[in-house]
C-alpha cells in the first residue's frame, strides 16, 4: 500500500515538504486514542532480536539514523514502527535555519537522496525539554554537533555544551564531525584535531556519569585517514564508531549527469552507497579492538542489506533513505528476514 499508493503522493511534493507534512500527519493521527496501539500491532518490533551493545539492551539491531527525527519532535511516535533504537540530531548548541532552500532531492532512478540540509535544528534547549517529555522506553542517542559561526579552532566547546545539555536525557552520544555540508567540519576528522576533541568530550562525559560515546565519520576518507581515526578510537577506548555518514561522490549513479549537476552540492545516500559503507565497516573490523562497537549505516533496504553489515561485523544497524523509499513496514521486514 505504501508504495502503490501512499508515496506516489508524497513524492508529488518536493522532499522537505513531504518530509514535514509526514511528521504533522503522524503528530495528529498518534493523538487518536488506539492508534498508537494499532500501528504497534502492524508494524512494531518482533521479540527475539533483542541485544546487548556497550551495555545498553536494544530491543533490535535496527535504528532510525540522525537526520530524521532532527528536534526530537517524533521519536515517541517513530517507537512504534519497530525500530530497536533511534536517534536524534544533528543537534547544534544555538538554534539555526541551515542552508537555503531547495536542499532535499531525490534521485528515484537510484533510490538515493542528495542532502545539503546544513544542521538546521532548533538549538539544545528545545529538543531537551522534549526528550524530558519521553514516553517510550526505546534507546535514544543524541547526535551532536556544532553552528555554522563557530569556528573550527572554537568547535569543542560547541561539543562539551551538547554533551552537557543532552546527557540527563539520552542513552548514548554521537559525535558528529563528518557531515559535508558545514563548512570547514570534515576538517575536524584530521588526525591532531580529531584526537584533541574527543579526549575532552570523553572526559566531560565521565564526568557526568559515563554514557557510550561514539564517533561518525565519512565514507570519503582515504584509508591512512581511517587509520588515524582507527589508532584514536582504540587509545581513547571510545565505546563504538557509527560508519558512515553521506558521501561527497557521485560515482555509480544512474540518474542523468545533468540532473545530478543541476542538484549541486550535498551529501549523497541511499542503495548507492551501500557497497562503499560495507567495505569502510569491514576495513574497521578488522583494526579495531572488539569491545568497540560498530554501528552500520548506509544503503541498507533489506534484510539481506542488513545481514552484510553485521557480517561485516556491524553490531547494529541503523536506516534512513531506505526508511523513506520502503515504507513503514520496513523494520519489521527487516526483522523477519533477520
Amino acid at each position: 500500500m505504501y508504495k502503490s499508493l501512499i508515496r506516489p503522493i508524497l513524492f508529488l511534493m518536493n522532499a522537505e515538504q513531504a518530509h514535514h507534512f509526514t511528521f504533522k500527519t503522524l503528530k495528529w493521527a498518534f493523538r487518536i486514542p488506539g492508534i498508537a496501539s494499532l500501528v504497534n500491532v502492524f508494524f512494531g518490533s518482533i521479540k527475539g532480536h533483542e541485544k546487548q551493545v556497550m551495555g545498553l539492551n536494544f530491543k533490535n539491531p535496527v535504528g532510525l539514523a540522525a537526520g530524521f527525527d532532527k528536534d526530537a519532535k517524533l521519536y515517541n511516535e517513530l517507537a512504534s514502527f519497530g525500530f530497536g533504537f533511534i536517534e536524534v540530531g544533528t543537534l547544534t548548541p544555538k538554534p539555526q535555519a541551515g542552508n537555503p532552500k531547495p536542499r532535499l532531492f531525490r534521485l528515484v532512478e537510484d533510490e538515493s537522496v542528495i542532502n545539503r540540509m546544513g544542521f538546521n535544528n532548533g538549538g539544545l534547549d528545545e529538543a531537551v525539554l522534549r526528550l524530558m517529555k519521553r514516553k517510550t522506553d526505546l534507546i535514544i542517542g543524541g547526535n551532536i554537533g556544532k553552528n555554522k559561526v563557530t569556528p573550527n579552532e572554537d568547535a569543542l566547546n560547541d561539543y562539551l555544551l551538547g554533551v552537557e545539555a543532552l546527557h540527563p536525557v539520552v542513552d548514548y552520544f554521537v559525535v558528529n564531525v563528518s557531515s559535508p555540508n558545514t563548512p570547514n567540519l570534515r576538517e575536524l576528522q584530521e588526525k591532531e584535531p580529531l584526537t584533541k576533541l574527543l579526549k575532552a568530550v570523553q572526559e566531560k562525559n565521565n564526568a557526568l556519569g559515563k554514557k557510550p560515546l561514539l564517533l561518525k565519520i565519512a565514507p570519503d576518507l582515504t584509508e591512512g585517514q581511517l587509520d588515524d581515526i582507527i589508532d584514536i578510537i582504540n587509545s581513547l577506548e571510545l565505546d563504538g564508531i557509527v560508519a558512515t555518514n553521506t558521501t561527497i561522490s557521485r560515482d555509480g549513479l544512474r540518474t542523468p549527469a545533468s540532473k545530478v549537476e543541476a542538484i549541486g552540492a550535498g551529501g549523497l545516500s541511499g542503495k548507492v552507497l551501500r557497497e562503499r559503507s560495507t567495505e569502510v565497516i569491514a576495513y574497521l573490523r578488522s583494526r579495531l579492538k572488539s569491545c568497540i562497537a560498530i554501528v552500520a549505516v548506509g544503503g541498507i533496504f533489506t534484510g539481506a542489506d542488513a545481514k552484510e553489515k553485521l557480517n561485516a561485523g556491524a553490531d547494529l544497524v541503523q536506516v534512513w533513505t531506505g526508511f523513506l523509499y520502503e515504507g513503514p513496514a520496513m523494520v519489521r521486514r527487516m526483522l523477519r528476514n533477520l
